[in-house]
């Protein structure tokens, strides 16, 4: 019995292994070209959990970078950034299948009457 419950830990821990191996363990980003330029714009302003809990299209995540452009006080990223950033996006974090409906665009979300105006200081 304790044989067999402890292939069973063992066999779950290199499960597990193998589906981390291709995560970066400090943000959870999915590894693959484009995440490091995503790290290092992204979770300047907010958590990467932020990122990995969403999904979209090319256009959705593009509405949402000029959202917070917009917004949020994010800065203009050169071309080759952004595309870097649109394309890891899209790519690792697309549009799931079998979602109720897609994901808002940034000008169809509400106005938020709790927000504070940015400072201008």
């Amino acid at each position: 019995m304790i044989r067999t419950a402890a292939i069973g830990l063992l066999l779950g821990l290199a499960t597990t292994t193998t589906l981390a191996a291709g995560q970066d363990p400090q943000t959870g980003f999915i590894i693959a070209p484009g995440w490091e330029t995503v790290r290092n714009n992204c979770i300047a302003c907010h958590s990467a959990k932020l990122v990995t809990q969403n999904s979209g299209s090319r256009e959705h995540w593009l509405s949402l970078i000029r959202w917070m452009q917009e917004k949020q006080g994010l800065w203009t990223f050169d071309d080759n950034t952004e595309e870097t950033i649109l394309a890891y996006l899209s790519s690792a974090y697309g549009p799931k299948e079998g979602a109720r409906r897609p994901p808002l665009r940034a000008d169809q979300l509400p106005d938020n009457p709790y927000r504070k105006p940015a400072s201008t200081e």
